[in-house]
């Protein structure tokens, strides 16, 4: 981007104001919120997305080569997707209709189509833009899927949801899906001097020092929105002091509601999910910690986060460390007793305990293949001596037959068989080397070998 790009935006002038309407602008004043005077009116003054839209981005060469496909923008809020959209369309000298997938209805999706039909008599395309897409259900997406095909319009979505789960297949097989990120540190610092720059050219001037537009931009979690609504509420403040200066991180930190982006339903809910998880099994109990508690101060339920530990103290500690799923259950336990934020403190200690714990996926393996071997072998019959025999009709017909009891022998171990004879030396659980389980590895090692040495009963 050039530094003549670079400039700051040039605002748009405000809204006229209309007869009756007694909300228009004040004489002078565009009331309007600072993002929404921010927005570009250009693709080169764009910010961010270089993947994207620099140089040598697939959108950028897209647009050059003025072959827009239909395309889904899947990207956090604040990421740029509905400018971006709208940019598009702007390049290409198409006819952009905006829609929200909150309000609008088929009967909107059919006026669209009405306009298209109309423009293609003129040679003029249709970019119908559906923002918030993943809230369409099946019958209002297969509303405009002809109408894709066909080309009459060319779609583009927006999404914070993964479309692999909120689009549907037919829509999202026609369609680019491109991801946007949330903005960096770097972006949201040049959005925020440029936003200022805005606000200092209609009211008193105010100063920021640059640790705090680190502060804004770190309170925005890469939400540009986010982050120029945050930064014009922190100069009105200041403005209204008796004697305003220069706005510091701790200015900001006072004005702002930390807001912490999260879905208990979407996507960012199974990705912390699967960062507690994974940390955990990888024994990093800072990491661990540290996603437990982004979880816990989103507004997770508690619960969920304790019986998902439940389950991993089976899935990835097992026998290697069988304490585990007792903590585990007593940290649940707590919870439930203590509640918020008392009993928070023993789901970090649990938290802890399973990232320091030896770990063995054993259990978790040695089940799935049991299953598997299930499905494979059908119901093959219990071998008879393995059969309950309380009567004496079963007792004369072999059940129980040979049965011996294991106290009895030296060891408390009589070398049997226990599977179908069709599975006759097939082994499920394969121990691992950690803790409790690695040290009785060997012992199980004999006692295979000793029922290996046995001829498989009818």
């Amino acid at each position: 981007m050039t530094p003549e790009q670079d400039d700051l935006f040039a605002p748009e002038p405000p809204p006229q104001a209309r007869p009756g309407d007694n909300t228009a602008a004040l004489p002078g004043r565009d009331d309007r919120p600072l993002a929404e005077r921010m927005r570009p009116r250009a693709l080169a003054d764009y910010l961010g997305q270089e993947d994207l839209v620099g140089d040598a981005g697939p959108l950028t060469k897209l647009i050059r080569a003025d072959r827009i496909p239909s395309m889904v923008l899947w990207g956090p809020p604040g990421s740029g997707k509905t400018t971006l959209a709208g940019l598009i369309a702007n390049e290409v000298s198409a006819d952009f209709v905006p829609l929200s997938a909150v309000t609008a209805a088929i009967k909107d999706v059919r006026a669209v189509v009405d306009a298209a039909k109309s423009n293609r008599r003129f040679g003029r395309r249709t970019i119908l833009f559906i923002d918030e897409l993943h809230r369409f259900n099946k019958a209002q997406q297969d509303a405009f899927l002809p109408h894709v095909e066909s080309g009459l319009v060319t779609f583009i979505g927006a999404t914070t949801e993964n479309p692999s789960f909120s689009v549907f297949a037919p829509l999202l097989s026609r369609c680019r899906v491109f991801v946007l990120k949330a903005h960096g540190p770097e972006v949201l610092g040049r959005l925020l001097r440029r936003g200022l720059d805005l606000l200092n050219r209609e009211e008193p001037p105010i100063a920021f020092a640059d640790a705090a537009f680190d502060a804004v931009a770190n309170l925005s979690d890469g939400d540009a929105r986010r982050a120029l609504g945050l930064l014009e509420l922190v100069a009105s403040i200041e403005r209204t002091a008796d004697a305003p200066g220069e706005v510091t991180p701790e200015k900001v930190r006072t004005a702002a509601q930390r807001h912490y982006l999260y879905d208990r339903s979407g996507e960012e809910h199974f990705n912390l999910i699967s960062a507690l998880h994974k940390t955990l099994r990888s024994s990093d109990p800072h990491g661990a910690l540290y996603w437990l508690a982004r979880m816990l101060k989103a507004g997770e339920d508690p619960r969920y986060v304790a019986r998902r530990m439940v389950r991993f103290a089976s899935e990835d500690i097992g026998l290697a460390h069988p304490p585990a799923l007792s903590m585990a259950l007593s940290a649940l336990d707590a919870y439930e007793r203590l509640g918020s934020p008392e009993g928070e403190l023993a789901l970090a200690e649990c938290c802890l305990y399973l990232a320091l714990a030896p770990k063995s996926n054993s259990t978790y393996r040695a089940y799935k293949d049991a299953c598997a071997l299930v499905d494979e072998g059908g119901a093959l019959p219990v071998p008879l001596d393995l059969r309950n025999a309380p009567t004496g009709l079963m007792k004369q017909i072999g059940y129980g037959k040979e049965y011996t009891y294991d106290h009895d022998a030296e060891g408390a171990f009589e070398a049997k068989q226990g599977l179908p004879k069709a599975l006759h030396r097939r082994r499920l659980y394969r121990p691992g080397t950690q803790g409790w389980e690695g040290a009785r590895a060997e012992q199980l090692a004999q006692w295979d070998a000793a029922r290996d040495a046995l001829e498989p009963k009818e």
